[in-house]
Parts: structure tokens; C-alpha cells; sequence
């Protein structure tokens, strides 16, 4: 129990730093006037103005994780929509969709990947991490862009004309949410542990938003209901692994190393994440994965499968308490229906990339 709450614990400080460092540059007009700026620049096409998210929200997943996608982006992504006056739900499903299929990258691109780099640098024959991922990840990344452009491939053909941006609530503000904002990228990257620089820059923030607009303290909205249903839902794991569900789990999802094998284990581990939760289905799906490559695949599993059921990851109900609040929530039969494409179609094409 010890050694659990010394793993999850930066992951769950990470989550909370992050949504107040998303709270204040939303509060500080941050994400209505780069949503203006995106939408000047795709000059009137929604095809450009969707691949422009599409980087946006790749570039941010793989540099500063799915969860900085999924709540500094959000919001970005929405305003951008309305000023347009386009469909949202496209660009709002793609947004959530690639905070998870774009996080195999990079260590720090999905907490379940930092949860998995002891292991992993373990494991005999480990090729680094990089090394071994990169495939996986363009595979996963092309799949998502592939497949939401065939489903939505009528929006993408309509035109939109640019709106004026609202004008920030507080300038001073707003330049050190996107100071604070950019330069956590580098941190990220840099090897240090991430709750460690979020940490920073969410107190930087919390002092600036005390000196400027104490009011601003009081309505700031923290994910502890997700913080402690997570809490729980690894603490359940924990206990069921050591009862018998590690044992279940290996003999469902095999010991080989061939295509057939890998894409058993990867979809059982996309099961359980939307099942339960990305995170403690890591958790659960660690020990039965012997090899490199099978805990790739386990990670594909984990990261690019959980999009069917909203709970699945942290990041998509974050994402969905973002849409929530910009009054642009997607129906949960549309965004269960897609995702499951967009998932089945990730998780195949990532763990081949594996296997080959």
C-alpha cells in the first residue's frame, strides 16, 4: 500500500495543479484570444481550422500530457468553434479523442506512461522508450485524424467567417497564463518530475490571481470528486489484484508476443481502462506483461482504448466538465458510438505498429 501511494500520489498533485493552471488562464480571457487567433489564421476553411486543432492538441498531448489537452485545450478549442459559429462537436471530440490516442509518445504524455517507466527501463532487451513507442504513436495519431475525417467529413467541407475576441478580463493576467502556460513545456520534457514544475506554476498563478482579483480564489472549481473517485478506484485494484483478478488477468490475456497476442492484451487492457479507469487498470494489467512489447501494447491498451465510456481516463471527464461549463456537451450515445470507432481503429493499428 505504501509503495501505491507513493506512485500515485505526483500523478493525483500533477491533476489538481494543472486544473488551477487552467482555471486562472480561462479566468484571465487566455483561451478566447488564442481561439481568435487560430480562426484568423485558417482564414475562413473549416477543414484548415480543424487541422489546425488537430496539431494543436497533438503537439500539447505529447509535449504536456493529455490532461493539459484536455483542460487547457478545451476550452480553446470551444471558443475557437463558437467565434466561428461551426459545429463544436467535431472539434470537441477530436480534442478528447487525440488527449488520449496521441499520448504514447512521450513519457510524460500520459501519467500511465510515467506510471509504467520503472518497469519498463527493467524489462531484458528494453530499446528505450522512444525507441519502441514511436511507431505506435504516428500509428495512433493517423488512425484518429483518418477516421474523424470520414465521419465528419461534411463539416469539414463548410466555410466560417471570424468574430471579433472578447477582450480579457485582465491583461496582466492573461500574459501570465500564457507565459506560465508555454513554459511548462520544457519542464515537462526536461526529465524532472511533473508534478514538481505544475506545482510552480500554479502557485505563481494563485498569488497573481490573489494580488489581481481575490474574488477569482473563491470560484476557482478543483476535480476533487474525480480526485477521490480515482483514489478509490486504485485502492480497489490494488486489493483485487492481490485476490485473485492478476491471476484472471493473465490467463485472459495470454503470454506470447505474436500480432494475435499483443492485440489480445491490448484490447483486454482497453476493456478494463473503460470498464474502470485507465490508471488503475495499468495498475492491474502490470503484471501480466513480461516483455517490451507487451507492455506497449498494455500502455496502447490504456491510453488510446478508454475513449468509449467517459470515465475511462481522468483526462475525458475532465474534458467533459470543460464542455459542461462552455455549454457544448456532446451526447454520451453520439460520443460513445464514435469513440468506439475511433478506439477499435487506434488500438488495431498501434499494436501492429508494435508487432512489425
Amino acid at each position: 500500500m505504501i509503495d501505491l501511494v507513493e506512485r500515485v500520489t505526483p500523478v493525483l498533485g500533477f491533476l489538481v495543479a494543472l486544473t488551477i493552471v487552467a482555471e486562472i488562464g480561462d479566468r484571465a480571457g487566455l483561451f478566447d484570444v488564442t481561439g481568435h487567433w487560430a480562426a484568423r489564421a485558417a482564414r475562413g476553411s473549416v477543414l484548415r481550422l480543424w487541422l489546425l486543432v488537430v496539431v494543436l492538441a497533438t503537439a500539447s498531448t505529447i509535449v504536456l500530457s493529455l490532461d493539459t489537452t484536455a483542460v487547457l485545450l478545451t476550452p480553446v478549442v470551444l471558443a475557437i468553434a463558437r467565434r466561428a459559429d461551426v459545429d463544436r462537436t467535431l472539434f470537441a471530440l477530436t480534442t478528447v479523442w487525440l488527449a488520449n490516442t496521441a499520448s504514447l509518445l512521450l513519457p510524460v504524455s500520459n501519467l500511465t506512461n510515467l506510471l509504467a517507466l520503472h518497469r519498463f527501463s527493467r524489462l531484458p532487451g528494453h530499446p528505450g522508450y522512444l525507441e519502441l513507442m514511436w511507431r505506435p504513436a504516428l500509428a495512433a495519431i493517423v488512425a484518429t485524424v483518418l477516421v474523424t475525417a470520414v465521419l465528419h467529413r461534411r463539416t469539414l467541407r463548410g466555410q466560417f467567417t471570424a468574430t471579433e475576441p472578447a477582450q480579457p478580463h485582465d491583461r496582466f493576467l492573461l500574459v501570465l497564463s500564457a507565459a506560465v502556460s508555454v513554459g511548462l513545456a520544457p519542464f515537462f520534457v526536461s526529465g524532472v518530475t511533473p508534478v514538481y514544475p505544475a506545482a510552480v506554476a500554479a502557485v505563481v498563478l494563485l498569488v497573481a490571481l490573489a494580488w489581481r482579483d481575490r474574488a477569482g480564489l473563491r470560484e476557482l472549481k478543483l476535480p476533487w470528486a474525480t480526485v477521490v473517485a480515482v483514489v478509490v478506484l486504485f485502492v480497489l485494484v490494488d486489493l483485487a489484484g492481490k485476490h485473485g483478478l492478476t491471476t484472471l488477468l493473465r490467463t485472459v490475456t495470454g503470454t506470447g508476443d505474436g500480432a494475435v497476442d499483443l492485440l489480445r492484451l491490448a484490447a483486454s487492457s482497453a476493456g478494463l481502462a473503460n470498464v474502470g479507469n485507465n490508471l488503475p487498470a495499468y495498475l492491474a494489467m502490470e503484471p501480466v506483461a513480461g516483455s517490451v512489447d507487451r507492455l506497449a501494447a498494455v500502455l496502447v491498451g490504456v491510453n488510446t482504448g478508454p475513449i468509449v465510456t467517459v470515465w475511462g481516463s481522468v483526462a475525458t471527464l475532465l474534458w467533459r466538465d470543460r464542455c459542461r461549463r462552455a455549454d457544448a456537451e456532446v451526447p454520451l450515445r453520439t460520443y460513445a458510438t464514435q469513440s468506439l470507432i475511433v478506439a477499435v481503429a487506434c488500438v488495431a493499428a498501434a499494436t501492429l505498429a508494435i508487432a512489425w
